[in-house]
């Protein structure tokens, strides 16, 4: 990564909020092709929650700050026997998704340790 890279910001470096929104859309095609996952998301309107997810990627991966949804705590506090599994699921697809996109290793990385440190919030530990 060149010296010029590093100071982008992780949304820029992803490709912005097109790059964010491409890749919201096929996570989440995987995620409900996915028997372990998919009864999670059967009742909800996946256009909001899409529009949801944009949102909170692009805050949480330094681009503007748009999200106005609940914390990832009181948002997954409901949902059954939600465990690791799921949550690396979740991370599986999510680098299956970032890689097809053609995002680089050291930026499917920096994803990746983000959404990890999300981890305890979203297993409500």
């Amino acid at each position: 990564m060149q010296t010029q890279d590093v100071q982008k910001s992780l949304f820029e470096r992803l490709g912005g909020e097109a790059a964010i929104e491409a890749a919201v859309v096929t996570f989440y095609e995987k995620v409900m092709a996915d028997p372990l996952l998919a009864h999670y998301f059967e009742h909800l309107d996946m256009s909001a929650q899409i529009k949801k997810q944009i949102a909170f990627m692009t805050m949480a991966f330094g681009g503007p700050n748009r999200y106005s949804g609940r914390d990832l705590r009181t948002a997954h506090a409901k949902l059954p026997n939600l465990g690791d599994e799921h949550f690396d699921a979740i991370l599986t697809h999510l680098d299956e998704t970032l890689r097809e996109l053609g995002i680089g290793g050291d930026d499917v990385a920096a994803v990746r340790g983000i959404v990890e440190g999300t981890r305890r919030d979203v297993l409500n530990r």
